[in-house]
């Protein structure tokens, strides 16, 4: 009976042991910057907002274009 509880006490510190070792590692610790730059940010919702205007433009060009073209084989 002695031996099993050494033995479970033995696995809680590895498991203890190995997680200390993961957030330790230099790798995962992802350093962000201190400061923002608005305009870069603002630009880049400017493309996201041409794009999907582009987007929107070539959906809706094609049903109107789709559209017509099955009233012409209608008639």
């Amino acid at each position: 009976m002695i031996k099993i509880k050494i033995y479970k006490q033995n696995m809680s510190t590895e498991s203890l042991n190995r997680t200390s070792v993961v957030i330790e590692t230099p790798s995962q610790h992802v350093e962000t910057p201190k400061r923002v730059n608005v305009d870069v940010l603002k630009q880049r919702l400017l493309e996201e907002r041409k794009k999907e205007k582009v987007k929107r433009t070539i959906i809706l060009s094609s049903i109107i274009v789709s559209l017509g073209a099955l009233t012409m084989l209608t008639y």
